[in-house]
């Protein structure tokens, strides 16, 4: 049986083990808080942009016939994917990146007939699939903390390039959306080819009054299609930053009230193997002036 001593060490290796994921779920709290403003900023304008360049899509198309305004308005067969994993750079965040991992694997198994190639965002993720098989057109490791607008044009640039050349023909990307400080919600988007708004409404429907441009359609998508993709990216990073952070908080603050249950269960068996110790001693001592009481007499 362990001694009082022992006890002592372990309760102190928790205590400073205790320090440490407090002092972590802090860091995490801070800068949760600088992700959060950045997301919440930057969502209202991915999803107008989002609305209002499918809105121009669809009615350039219908106004042109189908003709094809910009290659990234292209719909072909889904033969070749090119998938983007955004996970985090760190662990001690529970099942955040464990999670990713795992629908990114699921994903690939699931499309495995198709040509399929990765850009993996995040040290985790690369760690768990640089040795596969599939192709890796990039990688983006420890740059997610600093998530920018300069990282996302850097990400899109590649996957612009291969979808208006043919390379692929869908891009998908994989990361987890912040909903609240205990909740993540794990996504798979469909980002390239953009989604059009439908024109099967009413005459009456807006979607189908055609508006005057100053410049030409093909001019305005042109500018248009590759900022979309590139906020569309950046926002998919900024998520993933606030969730990767509240996951963290998250796991920090369990770890450390699990180690004050664990100090409280060492410092009751400690006291009760004290309290034995003493009692023993006691025990000894009266038997033994007991001995000699009776031999006097």
């Amino acid at each position: 049986m362990a001694n009082i001593q022992e006890y002592r060490r372990r309760i102190r290796s928790v205590k400073n083990t205790q320090q440490i994921t407090r002092a972590m779920k802090f860091v995490a709290a801070a800068k949760l808080r600088r992700a959060q403003d950045r997301v919440l900023a930057a969502r209202p304008f991915a999803r107008r942009m989002q609305v209002v360049l499918n809105s121009m899509a669809a009615r350039a198309q219908t106004r042109h016939a189908g003709k094809i305004l910009h290659p990234l308005l292209a719909q072909r067969a889904m033969e070749r994917i090119c998938l983007i994993l955004i996970t985090g750079d760190k662990g001690l965040c529970g099942a955040f990146n464990t999670n990713l991992v795992a629908a990114t694997k699921s994903f690939l198994l699931e499309h495995s007939e198709r040509g399929l190639s990765l850009i993996l965002v995040g040290k985790k993720g690369w760690d768990a699939l640089r040795k596969s098989h599939y192709r890796i057109r990039g990688d983006y490791v420890n740059r997610l903390a600093k998530a920018s607008y300069e990282l996302a044009q850097e990400i899109a640039g590649p996957v612009i390039e291969a979808y208006s050349k043919g390379e692929v023909d869908a891009v998908y990307v994989i990361y987890n959306e912040c909903k609240s400080v205990l909740q993540q919600r794990r996504q798979t988007e469909l980002l390239l080819p953009i989604r059009q708004a439908t024109t099967t409404t009413a005459p009456s429907d807006p979607v189908l009054i055609d508006y005057i441009y100053e410049q030409t359609p093909e001019r305005i998508l042109a500018d248009l299609l590759p900022k979309y993709v590139e906020t569309q990216i950046l926002r998919a990073l900024l998520e993933s930053a606030a969730a990767f952070y509240a996951a963290s908080m998250t796991a920090m603050d369990a770890a450390t009230n699990n180690a004050a249950d664990m100090i409280s269960s060492l410092t009751l068996t400690m006291n009760k193997i004290r309290q034995a110790s003493i009692t023993k001693e006691i025990i000894e001592i009266v038997s033994g002036a007991t001995a000699l009481e009776g031999s006097g007499k």
